[in-house]
């Protein structure tokens, strides 16, 4: 599926149901997340009539400043404990989209993530840039416990399962946590060789 296909797909579902906050979750690590946060950035780029905020805010392993080859200013954990204000930190790209990235690891992911002061900070994020979406890549669920006090601050959740490397019961288990926590408003099937009708790379993601 291109990606552009899948933008229009969750501003679509994000004007029905009044969704703002958007996260990018996987069962396990390898399952073309960040790859899918980093072509949705340059595609909300292309809506111009949309303003986006995509944030790496899977602190423990942050990888989307190098997908996207930026140099980040800083880390957004230091932005969600107030020690420096998300403006400073963030990178433009285009005139509609604005990018939160690390610059390193944080140890204490899970607290930070967890805090009262996350949701707080994701408010004022928004207070300031007044987005029409904001794209969060969080960490996998199976990996650690970080997501589970965040998922709560979100609207939905895109399930990110990698083909052939998925297995069946930690796509179950995932699905089981997300329906405690939050709203599943797809499941993006990556790294396929094969879909039908398929045209030009971006076709390897399969929306459901």
């Amino acid at each position: 599926m291109p990606y552009d296909m899948l933008r229009t797909r969750i501003l679509q579902q994000a004007r029905q149901n009044g969704w703002r906050r958007v996260g990018l979750v996987s069962p396990t690590a390898g399952c073309g997340k960040t790859t899918t946060a980093a072509n949705l950035a340059f595609a909300f780029r292309r809506q111009r009539d949309v303003r986006s905020i995509i944030l790496d805010l899977d602190l423990r392993r942050p990888c989307l400043n190098v997908v996207l080859g930026q140099d980040a200013r800083g880390n957004i954990g230091d932005v969600i404990e107030g020690r420096k204000d998300f403006r400073d930190l963030a990178l433009r790209l285009g005139d509609n989209v604005a990018l939160g990235l690390n610059d390193s690891a944080t140890e204490t992911s899970s607290e930070i993530l967890q805090s009262r002061q996350a949701q707080a900070r994701l408010a004022e994020v928004e207070a300031q840039l007044d987005p029409d979406i904001v794209l969060c890549d969080l960490p996998p669920m199976m990996a650690t416990d970080d997501n589970f006090g965040f998922l709560s601050n979100v609207d939905c959740v895109l399930l990110m399962v990698a083909a052939e490397e998925t297995q069946t019961a930690q796509i179950e288990a995932t699905l089981r946590h997300l329906g405690d926590l939050t709203t599943v408003m797809g499941i993006i099937l990556s790294k396929c060789r094969h879909v039908a009708g398929a045209y030009g790379y971006d076709d390897q993601y399969h929306y459901a």
